[in-house]
Parts: structure tokens; C-alpha cells; sequence
């Protein structure tokens, strides 16, 4: 990322609005807010980058911490739900969406918030579109001072570009090592479930001789453990350290599956290592293309996490992984053919989520009518009305709004 850190700091004297496109493992989420603060960006204030998830918000912290030189919670913090590690000297903040959406309501200026960096913008999560939303209207009406930087690996920038309006758009091609990709000659079905595929997929790879650590993406915690004792029965992974990543571990555990290891470990993890999280030492890469995906269930009438296959994208970001310190490979648990057949991106979240919530967060801002927003993607007409609907029965908003 440091090929564009003069160009960005050239395009802030004239801009206000920037698009940076740059690869997984590329080093944007953890050097895009030193580089503000490191050329004086920022004057006195503050830089807020958000995360789409709780976990890389605090990993990330801690490891731009580490790099300035301090203690986690002063120069460098983090806030999640929950959790507050900042205090009034903090000058860099990673949060989460919905922490941000919150103070924009109760400090509708943001003060003493001189940038806002929306990273890994092409997960399309429903909090960080509204968030942008309301960003834009701040700058445009109060801040124009307020500096707003989007970052992304893999997002189609050009309706972002179009949405953005006036925004410089830097570009940088990152330095990966090749990858190779392999697919599983015909498809599994429902022969064995997909822990053992892979335990299977690892074991014949490391018996090739493939060398480094083994990063595998499962859909959720039950995966994960299957997939742990799946591989300590093989003989191939009796050496190696087998550790699970996901958001329902403690602290201490987090650490140890992304820190450096006296032998050779196998990460298992949920895809919070896809984006954002870079773990040193990934050569091997086992993907088995599920992920648990929220959506709304119109039969219950709530939002749930369905079990889903992800888009060509999302498996080319996981794929990146086993490229970032030499050759590596990686093993997907489909067949190529059935890799075409796949969406090229996730569906926003907009378009498949019950809006109730977000609806009376964005009328307690003072939003009254949600068809004049400034939608990135506007939802569909069905959808708002459904959850308008539900705000009035609950008695939540007036019954003429």
C-alpha cells in the first residue's frame, strides 16, 4: 500500500472523497490511517476506520498499536459492542458500523472525527451504507472538512465512483506471490460431510509435500470443532498445531490462531479471516465455499443466519490468503464448474434483510421519510413498507409516519 502513500497524500489537498482499491493483504486497513496521521491529515482530530466485524476491529487495533509504539486505548484504540479501549488522546479508532451510526446520532457534527475510512466497503453490509449515507450529508451540509476514504479489494467501483460524486480514485496492485487453485475433480454431494472433505483435501496436500501453515474457511463454531477433530485423526496432521477462529472465542484465544507458532498450525476460522485479518505463515488455503449468511425469513419474520455458498469473489479474497509470503495453494471443495455457476459478488445486505431496525435507528436521527434517503442501493418498495409496518404495530413510530 505504501506505492500510493505519496499520491494520497497529494489527492487530500484537493479532495475530500477517496476511493482506494487495493488487494487482500495489502496492508490498507492497518496503514491507510497512519499514513493520515503520520503527514498531519488529521490536525488535532481523530481517525474512525470501520470494520464490518467485532473481531478484526480489535486485532487490527492491536496490531497498528504495536506498530506506533504504544499501549492498546491511547494513541490507538478500538470500540465494539461491549468494549471501549480508547481514551481522549486516542487518534486512531477502529469501530464497528453500528458504534458510529450511534454517536452520528447523539454528535450529529462528529466532533473532534477529522477522517472516516470504511474499509472492506465491498462486504455491502446494511449499517456501513447507511453510515456512508449519513456521512455524506455531514460533510456536504456541516463538515466539509470531514475527510472520507473507502476502501475495498474486490467492490465494482464504478456506481461507488458514480455515488461518491466528487472522489479521487488511487489504485494499488499489491505484490502477491502466485496461487495455485485447485478444485475437486467432481462434486461430494452428500457422501461425507465437508469437515472430512477437507481434512481429506489438507492431509493428501501436506503428504505432496506442500509446505507452511494451512488456513481453512468452515461456515460456523460446529464446523469448525468437527473440522478440528476431523484433522487430529489424520496421521499427516499430528504435528500440527490445530486452532479454531471465530468471534465466540475469548481474547487469548484469538491471539494464539493468529500469532507465530513454535511448529507448523492449521488455522480453522469462520470468514473473519477473509478480509482485514492477515495471518503470517498461510500457504495452504482449504476452502469449503460456505459461510452463514444473515437474511430475512419470511416465514418467522425475523432475520436469521442461513449456511449459503459464497460468490466468486468472497473465494478469490480467501484464496489471497495463501499468497501474501511466498507460492501457495488453494484447495476448494467444489468443482470448477460448479465455481461458474456462482454469483460474482454477495447480495447487498439491503436487499435481504428486514429493515425494521435500521429504520427507527435512521428516524431517531431525525429521518422522516425513508423513500428521500440517500440510498447507496435503495431498497425495495416491499421491503420498507413491510418493516414500516411492523414499526407501527409495535407501537415504535406514530401511525401516520
Amino acid at each position: 500500500i505504501y506505492e500510493i502513500e505519496a499520491e494520497l497524500q497529494h489527492a487530500l489537498q484537493s479532495h475530500r472523497r477517496i476511493i482506494i482499491q487495493a488487494p487482500t493483504g495489502s496492508g490498507k486497513s492497518t496503514q491507510v490511517p497512519q499514513m493520515l496521521l503520520r503527514h498531519g491529515l488529521l490536525d488535532q482530530g481523530q481517525v474512525v476506520v470501520l470494520q464490518p466485524r467485532r473481531l478484526p476491529a480489535r486485532m487490527l487495533a492491536k496490531r497498528v498499536a504495536e506498530e506506533v509504539g504504544c499501549a492498546l486505548g491511547e494513541a490507538v484504540g478500538y470500540q465494539i459492542r461491549f468494549e471501549n479501549h480508547t481514551n481522549e488522546s486516542t487518534r486512531i479508532r477502529y469501530v464497528t458500523e453500528g458504534i458510529l451510526l450511534r454517536q452520528l446520532i447523539s454528535d450529529p457534527h462528529l466532533n473532534g472525527v477529522r477522517a472516516l475510512v470504511f474499509d472492506e466497503f465491498h462486504e455491502r453490509h446494511l449499517y456501513g451504507d447507511i453510515t456512508l449515507s449519513r456521512a455524506l450529508a455531514l460533510q456536504e451540509q456541516h463538515r466539509p472538512d470531514l475527510i472520507l476514504i473507502v476502501m475495498s479489494a474486490t467492490l465494482d467501483t464504478g456506481p461507488l465512483q458514480q455515488y461518491l460524486g466528487d472522489a479521487k480514485h488511487l489504485t494499488s496492485e499489491g505484490r502477491m506471490y502466485p496461487v495455485t487453485t485447485r478444485y475437486l475433480a467432481q462434486s461430494p454431494g452428500e457422501r461425507q460431510p465437508v469437515w472430512e472433505t477437507a481434512a481429506d483435501e489438507l492431509a493428501t496436500a501436506i503428504r505432496q509435500g506442500e509446505e507452511g501453515d494451512a488456513l481453512v474457511f468452515m461456515p460456523g463454531s460446529y464446523e469448525i470443532n468437527r473440522t478440528i477433530q476431523a484433522l487430529s485423526s489424520r496421521r499427516e496432521t499430528s504435528g500440527f498445531a490445530l486452532l479454531p477462529l471465530h468471534g465466540e472465542l475469548t481474547t487469548q484465544a484469538q491471539d494464539a490462531a493468529v500469532s507465530r507458532q513454535s511448529r507448523r498450525k492449521i488455522v480453522v476460522s469462520t470468514n473473519v479471516a477473509e478480509t482485514s485479518l492477515t495471518i503470517d505463515g498461510i500457504r495452504m488455503v482449504v476452502d469449503s465455499g460456505l459461510a452463514r449468511v444473515p437474511n430475512y425469513d419470511p416465514r418467522r419474520g425475523i432475520n436469521t443466519l442461513l449456511i449459503e455458498k459464497i460468490s466468486r469473489a468472497s473465494a478469490d479474497q480467501r484464496a489471497g490468503r495463501a499468497g501474501r509470503t511466498a507460492p501457495g495453494l488453494c484447495l476448494r471443495l467444489w468443482t470448477e464448474r460448479e465455481h461458474q455457476q456462482r454469483p460474482l459478488h454477495e447480495l447487498p445486505e439491503i436487499k435481504r434483510l428486514d429493515l425494521a431496525e435500521v429504520l427507527l435507528t435512521l428516524k431517531a436521527a431525525g429521518l422522516h421519510d425513508a423513500r428521500t434517503f440517500r440510498w447507496f442501493d435503495p431498497p425495495e418498495t416491499p421491503s420498507l413498507d413491510r418493516a414500516l409496518l411492523l414499526l407501527r404495530d409495535l407501537g415504535a413510530i406514530d401511525s401516520d409516519e
